[in-house]
Formats: structure tokens, C-alpha cells, sequence
């Protein structure tokens, strides 16, 4: 009997079932090769406008074409027990809207960065998840990098003595006005997009803590017709309480992907420093190799285990309302002109 229950305990855990929201460009490409090499995930819905693309999803990963959802009617899935989490992946501006209904139908939520497009639709979020008592967790994928993992130990344990300064920036060239474009889809521009990373990196090298007060510069549009209501290209500087110095940029006119740290006592340098793969680094003590990984599995398993074990994600709501706290201040001081405090 008592062998029979070893065996019984060391069965390992049933795959969590995911249902991705929204089947655009981060899904299909990072999301949909994740879950097919993912541990303790699996994916056993899909919310889509179309039932054909969601057809074809239901075929290549086996689920019930029953557990395809419109849009409009995300509450049924309360009455589906193949889904465990709900991933929202559609546009910034839906963000809240969906981790909002997919709460209330009572499944856990990763929403993909940014959480959202304001302060107040991140308490919004985070109330609908506490009142259904399921749990939040947000897309931060290189909380899961091996480079990142290393560089944030190193920093805050200051193995390398205090970080004095650093400057990262990503940056790509985006064509044409697609939704990213769009105030009324996106939310911003790419300090919204892809200037978040940035934002994230300088925040997990202090131990999570938001910087104090920011300064910033929005760039000439030199596309105007394209970046009519976002930003094309920004650079702003985030201060710490301890003098840490973090100048960051982002822009949908160059390409750039990198971030640079100095400490009192060594330094890291990365680049790029922001991708899916391929992430290189450099220090003051040689080259940091890895093996390959693949961020976004290592990201939902880890939700998964979290989920089975009753914890808190490390990269939860109140990190994602924390980003959102620094960009409205980063935004409010490209208006100003000013330096503007970041107050948490």
C-alpha cells in the first residue's frame, strides 16, 4: 500500500489546458511552437473571430472543436473543464477587456505585455482576478532567460558591486499603420511596445523596485502620416533611490537591440539583449553561453507550477501595474518637458 502511494505521488502533474485569445502574428510564431514542446501545458482552446483558423489550431494540437470561442462569448468557457488558463493575446487595448471576462468565467490569466494601455485598467484587472480568486501572471518572458536570470542575480546581490549606470534600447522598423500604429489599438507607441523591456531590465537589476522620477524626449516624427497619434521614437532616463542610472530608447524608425551595464566593480553587456533567441552576453569575466531555450515554455510552465502549487507568480499583476506606474510617468514627462515622480 505504502509503495503503491509513492508511485501514486511521483506521477507527475496533468498538463494544464491553455486557450489563447486573440491568433495573430505572437501567437502563431512564439506561442503555438511553446505549447508544443511545453511540459505542463497544453493547448485545449482558442478564442478567435474565426472559426476556420480556429479549426485548423483545434486539428494540429487535438482539443474539441467545443472549446473554440468567438470573442463575444468567452463566458462559456466557465463551463469548459479542458481549460485551465487563459492567455490573452490580442491588441493592448483589449487586454483588459479579456483577462476581465476570462476571470469572471473562472480560469487563470497570463495577459502578454503591456498588461494594458492605463493605471486604472491594471486595477481593473487585478480586482476581476482577486474577486474570481484566480491567479494573474503577465508575459514578461525574460524573467525566464538564462542571460536575464544571471544578470538580475548578479545585480542585486551586487556581485559586481553597485550598478552605477546602464542604457538599453529596442527599436525595429515598423511599415505601413498596422494596429501597433494606432492610439486607439495600442495604447502608445513603441515605448508601450517594445520600450517595456527596457523598462523591465532596469527594474529586475534592482530587485524589482520602480525607479523614483524619469525624464524624457519624444523624437521628430520623420513619418508623421504613419505615427499621427503614437509616438514614432523616445528616449527617456529612469533614477533609482540608490543612484542608479538607467537611459533607455525605443523607436518604429531604426533597429536596435542592446543593453549595456556598468557596476562599481565589472560590467555586462547585451546584445542583442531583447529577443527570442539568440540572446548574446558579455561581461568583465568573459562570455555567459547557454544552452537554447525556449523562453515562453519556460514562462508557462512556470505559471502552471504555480498554479498546481498555489503561489504567486513572479511576474504577476502588481509588477505589470508597476510598468504601467512608469510609462503614463515617462509619457507625462515627454509632455512636460519636466522631471516627473514615479509614485507606485
Amino acid at each position: 500500500m505504502t509503495a503503491l502511494s509513492t508511485r501514486a505521488s511521483s506521477k507527475p502533474p496533468r498538463p494544464l489546458g491553455v486557450a489563447l485569445v486573440g491568433l495573430g502574428n505572437y501567437a502563431k510564431s512564439e506561442l503555438r511552437p511553446a505549447l508544443e514542446i511545453a511540459e505542463r501545458c497544453r493547448l485545449a482552446g482558442v478564442v478567435t473571430g474565426s472559426k476556420r483558423k480556429g479549426q485548423g489550431w483545434a486539428h494540429h494540437f487535438g482539443f474539441s472543436p467545443d472549446s473554440i470561442y468567438h470573442y463575444d462569448e468567452m463566458e462559456r468557457m466557465a463551463d469548459d473543464p479542458n481549460i485551465d488558463i487563459v492567455y490573452v493575446v490580442t491588441p493592448n487595448a483589449f487586454h483588459a477587456e479579456h483577462s476581465i471576462r476570462a476571470a469572471k468565467a473562472g480560469k487563470h490569466v497570463i495577459c502578454e505585455k503591456p498588461f494594458t494601455i492605463s493605471v486604472a485598467e491594471a486595477d481593473a484587472v487585478i480586482a476581476a482576478c482577486a474577486a474570481a480568486g484566480v491567479k494573474l501572471s503577465l508575459g514578461y518572458r525574460l524573467h525566464f532567460d538564462p542571460h536575464h536570470i544571471v544578470l538580475r542575480n548578479a545585480t542585486t546581490a551586487d556581485e559586481w558591486g553597485i550598478p552605477t549606470t546602464a542604457e538599453g534600447a529596442l527599436s525595429f522598423c515598423l511599415q505601413g499603420r498596422p494596429w501597433r500604429a494606432q492610439r486607439e489599438l495600442a495604447g502608445g507607441g513603441p515605448l508601450m511596445d517594445v520600450g517595456i523591456y527596457v523598462v523591465q531590465a532596469a527594474c529586475m537589476m534592482r530587485g524589482e523596485e520602480a525607479p523614483v522620477a524619469v525624464t524624457a524626449r519624444e523624437l521628430p516624427k520623420t513619418r508623421p502620416d504613419d505615427f499621427r497619434d503614437v509616438e514614432e521614437a523616445i528616449e527617456w532616463i529612469m533614477e533609482f533611490s540608490d543612484g542608479f542610472v538607467c537611459e533607455a530608447s525605443a523607436s518604429y524608425s531604426e533597429s536596435a537591440n542592446y543593453l549595456n551595464v556598468q557596476c562599481a566593480d565589472g560590467w555586462a553587456r547585451l546584445g542583442p539583449a531583447f529577443s527570442y533567441r539568440g540572446i548574446k552576453m558579455e561581461t568583465h569575466q568573459g562570455p555567459m553561453r547557454f544552452e537554447p531555450v525556449n523562453q515562453q515554455a519556460r514562462q508557462m510552465d512556470d505559471f502552471a507550477r504555480c498554479i498546481s502549487e498555489d503561489r504567486e507568480s513572479i511576474v504577476n499583476g502588481a509588477m505589470g501595474r508597476r510598468d504601467m506606474v512608469i510609462i503614463e510617468a515617462i509619457y507625462r514627462a515627454a509632455q512636460t518637458g519636466r522631471r516627473e515622480p514615479v509614485i507606485i
